[in-house]
């Protein structure tokens, strides 16, 4: 039997809630399906700790699973996204996107002028939501992103201004 694959419709009733440091076993759990290496939850919990912190979870289908999280940090008048990931049967559906513009709306409300995010220059997927959304390239790290048993990957550096 084929594992259960959400439509357009299931994400209607998808609710952002603010990721606060109880969280972050969930928030670890997420990030570390999707990413090589993971962040332990000791290090989420850490970020999520932190006063300048800004993190939200997506909650989405009939059960009201953990479907997403992006994770931030403000300074000053900026900010920068430090990790988003959307679970493999909620990716395609718009998740990430509303992850961002919730996040979007979040430093706004703090008075910054500019969010940053550094992306593989592999991951074709994030860098088409990042344009979409008007993300700009001011940089790049050669071989920054180091995964488990691969060669490192270069990162873009983006940033949109508000």
């Amino acid at each position: 039997m084929d594992a259960y694959k959400p439509s357009a419709l299931d994400t209607r009733g998808i609710s952002l809630l603010w990721a606060n440091p109880e969280r972050a076993g969930e928030v670890a759990d997420i990030h570390a399906e999707l990413f090589n290496p993971p962040w332990s939850r000791e290090a989420v919990q850490a970020l999520l700790e932190h006063p300048y912190a800004a993190a939200l979870v997506a909650s989405a289908g009939e059960n009201r699973e953990n479907a997403g999280f992006v994770m931030a940090q403000v300074a000053g008048d900026e900010a920068e996204i430090l990790s988003l990931g959307v679970v493999r049967k909620w990716q395609g559906l718009g998740l990430g996107r509303r992850l961002v513009e919730g996040l979007i709306r979040a430093v706004q409300r703090a008075d910054t002028r500019r969010l940053f995010l550094e992306v593989a220059v592999d991951n074709e997927a994030a860098l088409r939501l990042y344009q979409s959304l008007d993300f700009r390239r001011v940089g790049k790290r050669p071989r920054y992103y180091r995964r488990l048993g691969l060669e490192p990957v270069d990162a873009l550096i983006l940033a949109l201004e508000f």
